[in-house]
């Protein structure tokens, strides 16, 4: 509904219905999550190309690239946050303050080359203009009684998740409590809302902990962390350019979550030799991991959906062809990230 109303309020100009969706995008992914977020956007922007006559790819990279950038905001818009947040103590504010500046600067340099690149293909008639205003985006939404409960219960979430530094009361409990009111006040049957749970994805994160801890244990993790202080000589500026640079290349060849994991444990052995004021690392280490799952196909989860989707609807996106357009991305927010990291902490 809201990709339909955006189109409409961009007058069917897909120039602009790009950069509004992108924005929607990276504002949804930051308090929902990535792939939810594509797969609730992305096939509607397929309805939106196809009434405009035009192709979708311009906009299935920006609402990638978006969702990936916009994701970084908060504690829980990408996994990788998750588990930062979890090992460094930082909450849900820290990322939003911390992170959320960075993101905004980002978004702007971001759409400002996406239009460069697509400016080209993206022009349509008036006639294909009036069949966007024509379009009912009220027709989207099938049981409104479910979407206004569910929007109040969101909200009592997010206000959880922003007084949490002055309740203290976790952000795990918080988020199950607001899934367990969903479901008394819908009478949803919970055994169907179980099935949809991503069990796989549970398991794969648990086993990942333990195979990380078991490295840690062999002190392979160690002798990481003293090579890094070896090539830096403990200048905690280095360190954390080297941080944010290391993780941009490798996250998204590695696989951010693991790679996330595995450096958590390089930054607790790190965290002794750089002093109190550790949170630059962190940062660093966020920024790195999540705009860094722009630079290829397999980077990130929402990349792998949002192609799959693609697929689906007869346009078969490339290895090097995604890789073409998420270097230039990646490349532009790893340079915004270290004149932000040097001019905000140090």
């Amino acid at each position: 509904m809201i990709a339909i109303k955006i189109a409409q309020l961009a007058k069917g100009d897909p120039i602009k219905i790009m950069i509004f969706l992108g924005i929607v995008s990276a504002f949804a992914s930051a308090l929902l999550d990535n792939v939810t977020t594509i797969l609730l956007i992305f096939p509607i922007s397929i309805l939106i190309a196809e009434q405009l006559k035009i192709d979708f790819i311009p906009f299935l990279f920006t609402e990638i690239f978006s969702v990936n950038i916009g994701g970084a905001a908060t504690l829980i818009g990408d996994p990788p946050n998750l588990i930062i947040g979890t090992k460094s103590g930082l909450g849900f504010n820290d990322f939003l303050f911390n992170m959320g500046p960075l993101v905004i600067i980002n978004m702007f340099f971001f759409l400002a080359l996406m239009v460069i690149f697509f400016h080209k293909k993206l022009h349509v008639s008036r006639l294909r203009k009036t069949k966007i205003m024509e379009m009912d985006s009220s027709r989207i939404i099938k049981d409104k009684i479910l979407l206004n409960k569910s929007i109040f219960v969101f909200i009592l979430v997010m206000i959880g998740f922003l007084s949490n530094v002055v309740t203290n009361i976790g952000l795990a409990i918080i988020s199950i409590s607001g899934a367990t009111l969903l479901i008394i006040i819908t009478k949803e049957n919970p055994e169907e809302i179980y099935k949809k749970i991503e069990w796989s994805t549970l398991f794969f994160f648990a086993g990942l902990f333990v195979l990380v801890d078991g490295l840690a244990a062999t002190g392979l993790i160690s002798d990481i962390g003293d090579f890094i202080l070896y090539i830096t000589k403990g200048d905690s500026k280095l360190t954390v350019i080297l941080t944010v640079i290391t993780s941009t290349i490798f996250a998204p060849i590695i696989g951010v979550v693991p790679y996330t994991i595995s450096f958590t444990k390089v930054i607790g052995e790190l965290i002794p030799q750089m002093g109190k004021d550790v949170a630059p690392l962190w940062w660093a280490l966020s920024m790195g991991v999540c705009f860094g799952g722009n630079m290829t196909l397999i980077g990130a989860a929402a990349n792998i959906v949002g192609v799959n989707i693609a697929k689906k609807a007869g346009k078969d996106i490339g290895f090097f062809y995604f890789f073409k357009f998420g270097v230039i991305i990646t490349l532009q927010s790893l340079v915004l990230s270290i004149i932000y990291l040097l001019v905000r902490y140090f």
